[in-house]
């Protein structure tokens, strides 16, 4: 039996995009420790959303929680942790300047990984 090989999409710059999951999975850490830190609820973060054609869901769960789903493939990384931080506003209720404070915190906890470039 030949060995299969899987597509991965590639970077601009010719170089495989496979660190994307792990870069999520670290963002989502990181948020979810400044979340925390903040007293917010911390939703469950995956990707992609079930729905298709669209960047991001949120999905309530009974319990109170909820999850986050943000596509990755084929998106700036800075659109992706955008999403990521509103999806932690928007699951916590926060309108006004309660969101303003904890969106300027949850950027700072991710603020090394906005520019930062897959190996």
């Amino acid at each position: 039996m030949a060995p299969t090989t899987r597509s991965r999409p590639r970077r601009a710059d010719g170089a495989h995009s496979d660190a994307s999951s792990v870069r999520f999975a670290h963002a989502a850490r990181s948020l979810g420790e400044a979340a925390r830190g903040r007293g917010l609820v911390v939703p469950a973060f995956r990707s992609p959303p079930r729905l298709v054609d669209v960047d991001r869901t949120i999905r309530r769960r009974r319990d109170g929680g909820a999850t986050v789903s943000v596509r990755l493939r084929g998106r700036p990384w800075p659109a992706v942790l955008g999403d990521m931080v509103e999806g932690v506003v928007v699951a916590n209720g926060l309108t006004g300047a309660d969101a303003m404070r904890v969106r300027t915190a949850l950027w700072e906890a991710v603020d090394g990984e906005v520019g930062a470039d897959a190996a």
